[in-house]
């Protein structure tokens, strides 16, 4: 994608901070995913993105012959992880990061079904730390699109590497079995503790007020719960015909998304005991 989304070039968002734009854009990864390296010297890439040619020609030109501490990895989604192996052989740098997961996705877009490759060398937990020359990265856990989700704090100066739990563009899905909803809310009320100056997600523009974002995003989840809830009391009905009230006029394509995070909502509320399932139909619980 070119013009005010060009691809394949290392932008500067601030002295620590470069990104590359990989040409994967499609209606779930907006302008395409968002690889960034932190660094001046050494250097750390942060979701290096889809195993593509020319995205791994433009990282390596970036990289500039730099050495590279580590290949870091907030989750092992098809379009943030399958580079790490190319970029392994490149520079001979550990893949670090998220842990590996195995489940059966039954979600609905395929640029986001799980990297069944993806081996990390060392598995970061909450609060873990790796460093380079004037620059820090430590492991913040942010479960909810994925069980296994970590966004990284860069402390020198206050920004967060946000992944795919909070994106610049729209809020992430939340597809079941290994997405989960009461991890990923409880995850956004972690993030409103926290006083990080902006956020680079993996896809979307950075977020320069993150804390205000969060905030709606809870309560976008929260208004859509209490429609769930309202449609229940009126009829049982199943998720196909939720979807088709509460989100009028959607793209078809992005249909099966929607279909998964109203699932995530009703196995969030049964699990409080508010409603119940009988084959695919939903009724609140009496």
């Amino acid at each position: 994608m070119m013009g005010e989304f060009p691809t394949g070039i290392a932008i500067e968002l601030e002295p620590l901070v470069t990104r590359v734009l990989a040409p994967n854009a499609s209606p779930y990864t907006y302008t395409g995913t968002q690889t960034h390296l932190v660094g001046v010297g050494d250097l750390a890439i942060i979701d290096p993105g889809p195993d593509d040619p020319a995205h791994i020609d433009a990282l390596m030109a970036a990289v500039a012959g730099r050495p590279v501490t580590a290949i870091v990895v907030t989750h092992h989604h098809r379009d943030h992880s399958p580079a790490t192996r190319p970029l392994q052989r490149l520079t001979g740098a550990p893949i670090v990061g998220a842990a590996s997961v195995t489940v059966s996705d039954g979600g609905p877009r395929a640029d986001a079904a799980f990297d069944a490759d993806y081996a990390p060398d060392r598995v970061m937990a909450e609060g873990d730390r790796m460093s380079g020359a004037g620059w820090t990265l430590e492991a913040v856990a942010t479960p909810g699109h994925t069980s296994n989700h970590l966004a990284f704090a860069l402390p020198e100066t206050k920004a967060l590497f946000s992944g795919d739990h909070v994106m610049g563009w729209s809020t992430t899905i939340v597809s079941p079995p290994d997405g989960d909803m009461a991890a990923y809310m409880a995850s956004l009320d972690k993030l409103m503790t926290r006083d990080d100056r902006v956020y680079y997600p993996g896809h979307g523009e950075a977020v320069e007020n993150p804390r205000r974002l969060v905030r709606g995003m809870l309560g976008h989840r929260k208004q859509r719960e209490g429609q769930i809830l309202r449609l229940l009391r009126s009829a049982d009905a199943d998720v196909p015909a939720m979807v088709s009230r509460m989100y009028v006029g959607l793209d078809r394509r992005l249909v099966p998304a929607a279909e998964r995070s109203v699932l995530a909502h009703l196995y969030d509320l049964r699990d409080r005991a508010l409603v119940s399932e009988e084959g695919e139909t939903w009724r609140i619980r009496s």
